[in-house]
């Protein structure tokens, strides 16, 4: 039988006091019987017997009532409450020593990055380009402070310096995707930003994160802006994109064929500012000499460009 198959035989019986609805006494007590090695009942047997008794209760603890004009909803993003004091080139560069200084993957160092951080947004151009003067070297493990803050800065000062930084070619190259990269996560990008970066576009050589970062951040711009297609910082960027189009897409060879597929990727990017591109695109879309790989790319180039000015007639019927 199933019993006569257990090999543990247990039991627990608990007795509970209670008084006014509190449990102030509870007394348990706990059999195991190795059934095989037992005989009626008696044989490797163990018992417990524990008891828990209520000694005193705590008085209820008053709680501060907090006054809910005093909460507030807000983002995780970090937080710094604004002081009165300004901060100055030369501290921020005894800030940079001291992270120098430091375990990089300390505590101490995490907290020392984001005051940097912080106090970079409040210095000027002219005082950016003083302390990358001061401040552009490596610690003893190769680390450079100031590059890795300078992405997280996000003002229009370190947006330029960072520019100045990539077109005298004075970091490596891994650093300068890195800073390409970060234009696509500035939350509030301005007109000087867009002013400033445009001539990267026309440089020989502009790799895949220059066409990418610019466009993302050309797109966030003009979607806070409004119409933006008007300003000539956006005007200039998309006379670039339009340049490398040719006026229909052609290409010749396969390099050719990735340029292009890169262009209108970055023209997708732009969104609202490459409406003056649609005519173009429509064409590139179109023509059935052009590689499919490129009409695909030039109609997905449309994604971000409103309805109101598609061309309607994009494929002909047919095609």
């Amino acid at each position: 039988s199933q019993s006569e198959q257990q090999i543990l035989s247990s039991k627990l019986e608990c007795v509970q006091s209670i008084k006014d609805g509190v449990v102030v006494e509870t007394k348990c007590t706990e059999s195991n019987l190795v059934t095989p090695f037992s005989q009626k009942g008696s044989g490797a047997k163990t018992q417990t017997e524990s008891s828990l008794k209520l000694f005193q209760v705590q008085t209820e603890t008053q709680y501060k009532k907090v006054d809910s004009k005093d909460l507030y909803v807000t983002s995780m993003l970090y937080e710094r409450e604004q002081t009165e004091k300004g901060v100055t080139g030369e501290e921020v560069a005894e800030l940079v020593w001291k992270l120098c200084l430091t375990h990089s993957a300390s505590l101490e160092a995490a907290e020392l990055f984001m005051t940097l951080v912080f106090e970079l947004r409040h210095l000027s151009l002219e005082a950016l380009k003083a302390l990358w003067q001061r401040s552009s070297f490596k610690c003893r493990d190769n680390w450079q402070p100031l590059i890795d803050a300078l992405p997280s800065c996000a003002t229009e000062a370190c947006v330029v310096l960072m520019k100045e930084i990539i077109a005298s070619r004075e970091i490596e190259e891994d650093k300068v995707e890195y800073f390409f990269w970060s234009f696509s996560f500035i939350p509030k990008p301005t007109l000087g930003m867009i002013e400033s970066l445009a001539p990267l576009l026309k440089s020989l050589g502009a790799s895949q994160s220059c066409f990418l970062g610019v466009t993302a951040l050309l797109h966030r711009f003009c979607s806070a802006y409004g119409s933006c297609d008007a300003l000539p910082a956006v005007q200039s960027v998309m006379r670039t994109l339009g340049k490398f189009l040719g006026g229909n897409c052609t290409v010749q060879d396969s390099e050719g064929l990735s340029q292009m597929q890169l262009v209108l990727k970055a023209i997708g990017n732009a969104g609202l500012a490459a409406t003056s591109l649609a005519p173009v695109l429509s064409l590139c879309a179109s023509l059935n000499s052009n590689p499919i790989e490129i009409r695909l790319a030039a109609i997905h180039a449309f994604r971000r460009i409103p309805c109101s000015v598609r061309v309607s007639d994009l494929l002909p019927a047919g095609d």
